[in-house]
């Protein structure tokens, strides 16, 4: 099995106009995904992320106060999978309710180290 990373890229949820009831079915398909996914041990972790950070950028290694973004988007978090080969890991992937959201998706396959 081959380890996966996906980034999970969305609008600034901030900016969101969602309704309540139009994020409590998103959350709920969520967690219709982990349910799917959690037990056959191809989801490894993962988390959101907070939208306070810091970028180190440039030769100086200059820190910024503030989280990359294009636009109103901005990586939301990330999710830790395993799977066969890449096709089956974009079969999960394209499961996953982000794009209910305007969100997409960045599948990619983790190097191994040492």
């Amino acid at each position: 099995m081959t380890k996966y990373i996906i980034l999970v890229r969305e609008p600034d949820g901030r900016a969101d106009q969602l309704t309540e009831e139009q994020q409590s079915a998103h959350r709920a398909n969520w967690n219709k995904w982990f349910e799917k996914h959690g037990p056959t041990g191809n989801f490894l972790g993962g988390s959101a992320l907070s939208l306070n950070g810091k970028m180190i950028k440039g030769p100086d290694a200059q820190v910024v106060n503030d989280i990359h973004k294009t636009g109103t988007e901005i990586v939301g978090g990330y999710l830790l999978i395993q799977a066969e080969n890449m096709d089956k890991a974009v079969e999960m992937a394209r499961e996953i309710p982000v794009f209910e959201v305007d969100g997409y998706l960045e599948v990619r396959e983790l190097m191994g180290t040492g």
